[in-house]
């Protein structure tokens, strides 16, 4: 059974596509065909083409065929720093301002050996080192919200499960004390 394509996607696997440092998807003119060709999908309006040129030939014949088609976006220009960027965006975060103002006396009363207090404050330490503090209490908010919704989330993947404090506040199900994981894997 053959399928239209919706206006504004193709079909793509995440691997094949170019990610700068804002976590900004950009193609190429010839890979967007290419895809057409596979019939593979991408939201066209998450992904930024490279050609100003294509851009504006596409965007002119999309107005003059009854908004069929949406725009396509140019890379806008970022001139801020990764680390600036980032902490722009985490200041944006949709959550109450004093969510959880006592984030290190929950992790703490969390624990019940001086291994576990150990771990988390050597853990809490490297989150500071790495302007990561800001991401705790967001994650911790989000993981409430989840639950509150009844919404089931993974048991752990990733790096992530080597973080005992984020074990604590419910991110992950993986003990990585239990298991050994050492934190330096998650905060590389």
């Amino acid at each position: 059974m053959n399928k239209a394509l919706n206006s504004n996607q193709l079909w793509f696997r995440v691997a094949e596509l170019k990610i700068d440092e804002y976590g900004r998807v950009s193609i190429t003119e010839k890979e967007a065909v290419d895809a057409l060709y596979q019939q593979k999908v991408i939201d066209f309006q998450n992904i930024y083409f490279e050609d100003q040129t294509i851009i504006d030939q596409f965007n002119q014949a999309r107005h003059s065929n009854a908004d069929r088609f949406d725009d396509l976006n140019s890379v806008p220009i970022i001139d801020i720093s990764t680390a600036e960027f980032d902490k722009a965006n985490q200041q944006q975060w949709l959550m109450p301002e004093d969510y959880c103002p006592n984030l290190v006396e929950y992790l703490y009363s969390r624990c019940e050996t001086e291994i576990q207090t150990n771990r988390v404050s050597e853990e809490l330490e490297l989150f500071i080192q790495h302007n990561m503090m800001d991401l705790l209490f967001y994650l911790k908010y989000l993981v409430d919200t989840l639950r509150a919704n009844n919404i089931v989330w993974g048991l752990g993947r990733g790096s992530s499960v080597a973080s005992y404090v984020l074990y604590l506040i419910g991110v992950h199900k993986i003990d990585s004390i239990k298991y050994k994981l050492d934190i330096k894997e998650f905060l590389k």
